[in-house]
């Protein structure tokens, strides 16, 4: 049965070539087994057929049986024409309407003959019309057991080429009709009898074509259950293999270097949180395999300052530490908090970006060789094959989701075995997803902010009321405090929106003729935006107007204001991102989310989610259910959606976690994927690895 599901979708009666193309451009279907996983989008219930007279124009999908009494043709202009048929079931007569495809409709319906009509009715000259129904011979058509009609999505270019969600769906009939044999099962009855799920034969034929709600329900939650359950398998599979082939360095020693750091340089109290996560952290790094751990927290929690003290346990065991960050930018914001941390001890921290370049980088690189430099501090440059390091024992990642597996695992060859590896997030991951995106790691959560932090003020002011906001604003800065103005910069119109802010800027700096401002943005040079950003970190200018370049890293106590304009425009991780950088001060701070006043109702709720609660965890679950994972953190973050193709992770934590703890208990029982027991699941295991889904990038 796996043999048919792989033949070409041209070879299904009704395809041919042209539509063969069209499938596979339009919708990635390339095979039959590809159409049987395209799932209808939503169902209407065919099992009732109406009598014309009890039609009104405000019901949803309707069927009825009946006979075409004429045809009658209005001309539209050149070569256009709207072709109406009046029909009849004896109870009244309503019209059919064509606006396109009344030539068809004339030559192929006949008058006089009982046809099953379906569509939406409306009303035109006080007469029920329905605009385009979907006409079935009559003497054909089972009406008692029509069940649930299934609608798939098309595209534009389908739709103009006549190829609507009938046509799939007809296709799919066929296909379904062709598979006279069962479907072969991929999850074994050991596995499937105790959850009661449907086999998957089953399902397959009742996702396309249900009897009724129940049992679409059940084949949905099998075909969820199957999908969630071979991401989880595979992520486990590999976090049990990484952790069985590779040993960690052990740090059993808490040296000079960190006491020293602890009792003279810690800034404040540790939290709570932070003493539990160190802890974890020194767990695993004693315990003699490699540590891949995931630190969750919200901005301003610590998280850098936990890091830091991890690198330092490494740099007492005699290894060296490495942090990576996404971009430059923070690369330097977080070599200058480091140095900072570390003032007048002697540990020697460098830099290594793009930027430096010659005599310098060659420093560096000489300086990682020999091991005198202790931590290395930059972008993804860190992974380039010429930079090696005597014994590398400790790599945090920040800002885990802009760099794949495959470049984590870089890193570990530049070392005899695997360091160590910390992942640190701002981005607050719910559960459901954490366990999927990072299912190879182990979690650590800091869930508290340092002490004297007060929470952020979040308001909502509309675009009408801009002259009241400036008067605050003129406020806050004449009691000595900052404040960012944010534009929104979205790729797609970037040349609209740099116009935007350069626009912006005069009128601000208009408005506020008496204060200096700054301004940032994507298309600066590296130089001049560090130099722009230097003059509004040191105070010498009181408002820095910058698009979205501020999201990360950037961290000035003294700033207490955060003006976010067309905050509609953003979604609410960005929002929750760039809120966090203000209230990294004692002063109480505020963060104003400026729009128009019509908002759609999921704009409405996102700016009332962000004015209720600064809580980055109930922020992130919001995000999820309002946008899904495919998009987590607006545009820059659009690849961390998996092929999922009818599971939705936002939704269905319940059968992920299901499926997590049957994928557990595989992996626990057979390791090392050998047993006969399980042979069917790594078989199919294999034949999805094969696939266009990128199993690294969802681990």
């Amino acid at each position: 049965m796996t043999d048919i599901l792989s033949q070409d979708i041209m070879y299904l009666p009704g395809v041919g070539p042209n539509r063969k193309k069209m499938l596979s451009q339009e919708l990635g279907i390339e095979t039959f087994g590809d159409l049987l996983e395209y799932y209808p989008y939503k169902y209407v219930d065919r099992s009732k057929v109406y009598e014309v007279r009890e039609l009104t124009g405000d019901m949803p999908f309707v069927q009825v049986v009946g006979h075409i009494l004429s045809f009658e043709t209005f001309e539209m202009g050149p070569r256009k024409e709207r072709v109406v048929a009046h029909f009849s079931d004896g109870t009244g007569i309503m019209d059919l309407v064509w606006f396109n495809g009344g030539k068809y409709a004339k030559q192929n319906y006949k008058i006089g003959k009982d046809y099953l009509v379906f569509g939406r009715p409306g009303v035109f000259n006080n007469r029920i019309q329905v605009q385009h129904p979907d006409m079935d011979d009559a003497s054909k058509v089972d009406t008692t057991a029509m069940g649930m009609q299934p609608y798939y999505n098309t595209t534009e270019k389908m739709k103009k080429a006549n190829f609507t969600s009938r046509a799939v769906e007809r296709l799919t009939k066929t296909l379904l009709e062709k598979l006279k044999e069962p479907l072969s099962e991929t999850i074994p009855d050991f596995i499937a009898a105790p959850l009661h799920l449907m086999s998957r034969d089953q399902s397959l034929r009742a996702i396309h074509y249900p009897q009724d709600a129940r049992q679409l329900e059940r084949a949905r939650l099998r075909m969820k259950f199957e999908e969630l359950f071979f991401v989880q398998l595979n992520i486990l599979r590999y976090a049990s293999d990484q952790r069985r082939k590779y040993r960690g360095y052990i740090f059993n020693r808490i040296g000079d270097i960190f006491n020293r750091f602890y009792q003279e340089n810690l800034p404040f109290e540790l939290t709570n949180a932070q003493k539990r996560v160190i802890r974890e952290i020194r767990k695993d790094t004693c315990s003699g395999r490699q540590m891949n751990r995931l630190l969750q927290g919200d901005v301003g929690s610590g998280k850098t300052l936990v890091a830091l003290m991890s690198m330092l346990i490494a740099l007492d065991n005699g290894f060296q530490a490495c942090i990576m960050a996404p971009t430059e930018i923070l690369a330097e914001q977080h070599l200058v908090t480091i140095q900072e941390f570390l003032k007048g001890m002697p540990v020697r921290v460098e830099l290594l970006t793009g930027i430096v370049k010659g005599k310098k980088r060659q420093e560096v690189l000489n300086g990682l060789l020999t091991g005198e430099v202790q931590i290395l501090v930059g972008t993804h440059a860190v992974i380039e094959d010429t930079v090696q390091f005597a014994r590398l024992g400790m790599v945090v990642v920040d800002e885990q989701h802009r760099f794949g597996v495959a470049q984590r695992a870089k890193l570990w060859n530049k070392s005899e075995q695997p360091p160590h590896v910390l992942v640190m997030t701002a981005t607050p991951i719910p559960r459901t997803l954490a366990m999927t995106l990072y299912g190879d790691l182990d979690v650590s959560v800091i869930d508290e902010l340092p002490p004297g932090r007060k929470p952020i003020q979040t308001t909502h002011v509309f675009d009408s009321r801009i002259t009241s906001l400036y008067e605050g604003i003129r406020r806050q800065i004449n009691e000595g405090r900052q404040v960012y103005i944010v534009f929104p910069l979205i790729e797609e119109s970037e040349k609209m929106d740099l116009k935007d802010l350069e626009q912006g800027f005069e009128v601000l700096r208009q408005a506020f003729p008496e204060f200096r401002l700054s301004k940032v943005h994507g298309k600066m040079k590296p130089k001049d935006k560090e130099e722009e950003m230097q003059r509004f970190v040191s105070g010498e200018t009181q408002i820095l107007v910058a698009t979205t370049v501020i999201e990360v890293g950037v961290n000035v106590p003294n700033a207490s204001v955060m003006v976010i304009l067309d905050a509609q425009r953003f979604g609410l991780s960005q929002l929750h991102q760039l809120r966090g950088r203000v209230g990294r001060g004692a002063d109480q701070s505020f963060c104003i989310l400026v729009t128009p006043y019509k908002l759609s109702e999921e704009t409405r709720k996102r700016i009332d989610i962000m004015c209720e609660t600064n809580d980055g965890f109930r922020i992130a679950e919001a995000d999820l259910k309002l946008r899904g994972p495919g998009d987590l953190e607006g545009t820059q973050q659009s690849g961390m959606a998996f092929d999922l193709k009818i599971a939705d992770i936002a939704r269905d934590g319940q059968i992920v976690q299901m499926a997590r703890d049957e994928a557990q208990k595989i992996i626990d029982e057979d390791p090392t994927c050998q047993s006969a027991k399980y042979q069917m699941l790594w078989n199919r295991l294999r034949e999805l690895r094969k696939t266009n889904i990128n199993w690294a990038a969802i681990s």
